[in-house]
């Protein structure tokens, strides 16, 4: 088996796909489907300080580090990894808007509550199995659009006791599941 690409290498490629540009100077990196996949977030990513977006997607990284520097990171994309959880993320607590994660094994939300400008949510076909970690997004005031299908809480509950519990929980939710939901004013 192939050793893995370190964050280093990744940015090493992206810089000569994108003309030699220094990825600490740019806005948006995409380091989804690298081969060999990577495997371990890094401090290499504290490098990144004017990065907005960034996408890890589609490798096969096990838990988030290295993100403390990313001081204008506003959206994290870590779908389609090993992600067992959200702890790592704290220090992206004033800027990320949006966090994509589907498609991990996450099961408990720790951390989740030091995101105060959270807008979009994207947990869907994880493991969280209890309304108890659910309510940790009530910690989210600027929680607006939520991906949570295919979390098993979801499997074995009725459509709509599933959005009236959802409703209950965070009342000031817009977007559930890619639905928009009805509010008192519709």
């Amino acid at each position: 088996m192939a050793r893995a690409t370190t964050i280093k290498e990744a940015l090493g490629r992206w810089s000569q796909e994108n003309d030699g540009i220094d990825p600490t100077q740019a806005k948006d990196i995409q380091l989804q489907f690298q081969w060999p996949p990577i495997e371990k977030m890094d401090g290499t990513l504290s490098t990144l300080t004017e990065c907005e977006k960034l996408s890890l997607s589609s490798n096969m990284i096990d838990k988030i580090v290295g993100v403390g520097g990313m001081r204008n990171l506003r959206i994290l994309s870590l779908a389609r990894n090993y992600i067992k959880s959200l702890n790592g993320i704290e220090p992206l607590g004033e800027t990320l808007e949006e966090l994509w994660v589907s498609y991990n094994q996450i099961d408990k939300l720790k951390g989740v509550e030091s995101l105060k400008k959270l807008k979009v949510l994207y947990i869907g076909n994880n493991s969280i199995r209890e309304w108890g970690e659910f309510n940790k997004l009530q910690s989210v005031p600027t929680l607006e659009d939520l991906l949570f299908a295919g979390n098993p809480l979801v499997e074995n509950i009725d459509e709509s006791a599933y959005i009236r519990e959802v409703q209950k929980r965070l009342p000031a939710l817009k977007k559930l599941d890619g639905e928009n939901m009805l509010t008192d004013e519709d």
